[in-house]
């Protein structure tokens, strides 16, 4: 099914299962492709961010679950805290789920990284569609879900154009400089691979 993507600018994508068919006004493409189901989302569509901390958030972070939040609380756990925890297998993959889905509300569309050395960890990311990049060393700045606030210049992915994956994100302010100002906690939705993976209600 073709779906229209389209910013309060009037900017959008022509998503077409996992790729980009077209990009332009949405005026111009609704009216080349008038069967096309239309989401209009408020503010700019961006290219989504790349996390540079992908290993530091992943593989050196505890993200609790819920049921976990009267004993762990609900914020990620580093250093200490997660030394004190006995992590199996499982419990380093549901992290890092949930991790990436808390990246995902960030509009965070790929993770920069060194290999991945945990399995569980590296096999519960790959399901999840985050794209992960290869860096060397690593990165002066804080580690943070958003990547707006961890002290470095924000990151983006390539500039979508027709053929390229359909990963991006929307946030809701009016241009880039406020996106830089707010954060990205003003993301409203992501998209990975064509699927809709975050939603903010």
């Amino acid at each position: 099914m073709l779906t229209l993507h389209a910013d309060s600018r009037g900017h959008a994508h022509l998503v077409n299962g996992e790729r980009i068919e077209a990009v332009g006004p949405l005026e111009d493409l609704s009216a080349a492709h008038p069967h096309a189901r239309v989401r209009v989302w408020p503010g700019i569509l961006t290219p989504g961010l790349v996390n540079l901390h992908g290993n530091e958030l992943l593989e050196e972070t505890y993200h609790p679950d819920p049921r976990e939040a009267d004993t762990l609380g609900t914020e990620p756990l580093t250093g200490d805290a997660l030394a004190a925890l006995a992590l199996d297998d499982a419990r380093w993959g549901a992290s890092a789920r949930r991790g990436v889905q808390r990246m995902l509300a960030h509009g965070t569309v790929a993770a920069a990284c060194e290999p991945l050395r945990n399995r569980a960890v590296r096999d519960a990311v790959h399901r999840t569609g985050l794209a992960v990049r290869g860096r060397l060393g690593r990165p002066a700045g804080t580690p943070s879900l958003d990547p707006l606030a961890g002290g470095l210049l924000p990151e983006f992915a390539p500039a979508r154009e027709p053929g390229s994956a359909a990963c991006f994100a929307v946030f809701d302010v009016r241009d880039e400089g406020e996106l830089t100002g707010r954060g990205a906690g003003t993301c409203v939705a992501t998209v990975v691979g064509g699927r809709l993976v975050f939603r903010r209600r």
